[in-house]
């Protein structure tokens, strides 16, 4: 009973009978096998999307639009055991944005890449944190069961 409140019958007909009209428009040379070198090619994939900090979230097929300028990438997914390799490419950042602005001549443009470099970078450590802070467990106590003549009997509360 209560999974048909959840799961209608009639919905869960009509959503296979819309992805089997999907299918049937369809060409039917996208549900063949993939030939050795098409499964070779996607295989390869994944190992491209390794990258010295990280894993490139990038799709099958698709270039790296930053010229594999990682740090700076969105699709970047950090390697926590990369940190201390991050951190030290934070800290050049630092230092070279210091001395391009100490040089001003001709650095402006370098030293504006620089910065978004430098966002970046901070950017994936503060990604790595979040992650890492995610991962610890919450207490929530016991559940108790409120007394009766409240008006919910055998309510459980936090």
């Amino acid at each position: 009973m209560g999974y048909k409140a959840i799961y209608p019958a009639e919905t869960i007909e009509a959503h296979r009978a819309f992805i089997g009209r999907r299918r049937a428009a369809r060409p039917s040379e996208e549900y063949r096998t993939p030939t050795e070198e098409e499964w070779d090619a996607f295989l390869a994939h994944f190992e491209k999307r390794k990258v010295s900090i990280g894993t490139c979230g990038r799709a099958f097929l698709s270039p790296c639009v930053h010229e594999h300028a990682c740090v700076r990438c969105p699709l970047l997914r950090p390697d926590p055991a990369q940190r201390g390799r991050l951190e030290e490419i934070r800290d050049n950042l630092v230092a070279r944005i210091a001395e391009a602005e100490a040089e001003r001549e001709g650095w402006l443009g370098e030293v504006e890449g620089l910065r978004g470099s430098l966002a970046g970078a901070e950017d994936k450590l503060a990604q790595m944190d979040r992650r890492a802070s995610g991962r610890t467990a919450i207490d929530l106590g016991m559940p108790r069961i409120a007394p009766a003549g409240n008006g919910f009997a055998g309510t459980i509360t936090g």
